[in-house]
């Protein structure tokens, strides 16, 4: 059972660095995207309230959290823990902006672009499009984590019936003479011919 739980580091490398780079995104787009234009009213930059925190930075932890957690997993339990963190802290940035209006939260406010195509990127890359990338980057890390290679299940130790399934080629020849092949029972009713080998019958 333990060495079905382990999981080489490197399963969960590229997800969970995905999803730290995501987290990040999203978590400083609101704070820091004012001073390129691109991000939420106000227009001023590092702006913190409650709904901010509730909407941007929480679920930004999570998905930071959660990719760091895969990123660095050798443990195949611990690894599906950080990818459902990051999977759902990806959820809340989907639908948390309509959720949290049940508790009376405002939002953290209007884009700022002035065209349609830049308002419909910035609710994309701060909301949206973010938290399906994110859901679907931890779906893939959970995928992987479920999968149990070969090597994986193989006991540590190297014993047991791992080595008795493990074949070895046989060699003939001059560079392996101390190893020749037996000779073949001869029919019943051969003769023995001058230079071969003799079989009793």
């Amino acid at each position: 059972m333990t060495g079905t739980m382990r999981a080489p580091r490197s399963r969960g490398g590229l997800s969970g660095t995905l999803l730290v780079l995501l987290g990040l995104w999203g978590g400083l787009l609101p704070f820091a995207g004012p001073y390129f234009g691109f991000g939420f009213a106000p227009d001023d930059t590092w702006v913190y309230d409650t709904d901010r925190l509730q909407l941007v930075i929480a679920p930004a932890v999570a998905v930071v959290l959660g990719g760091l957690i895969v990123l660095a997993a050798a443990n195949r339990a611990f690894g599906v823990f950080g990818a459902w963190l990051a999977a759902l802290g990806g959820a809340w940035f989907v639908v948390g902006t309509s959720v949290a209006t049940l508790w009376d939260v405002q939002g953290i406010g209007d884009p700022l672009g002035s065209g349609e195509g830049q308002r419909l990127a910035e609710q994309l890359s701060g909301f949206t499009g973010l938290g399906v990338a994110a859901v679907f980057l931890a779906a893939l890390a959970l995928g992987r984590f479920a999968v149990i290679g070969v090597r994986e299940s193989t006991p540590p130790d190297g014993d047991g019936q791992a080595g008795a399934t493990t074949t070895q080629p046989l060699v003939y020849g001059r560079y392996a003479r101390e190893n020749p092949p037996a000779p073949a029972p001869a029919p019943p009713g051969d003769r023995h011919i001058a230079g071969g080998t003799r079989f009793d019958r």
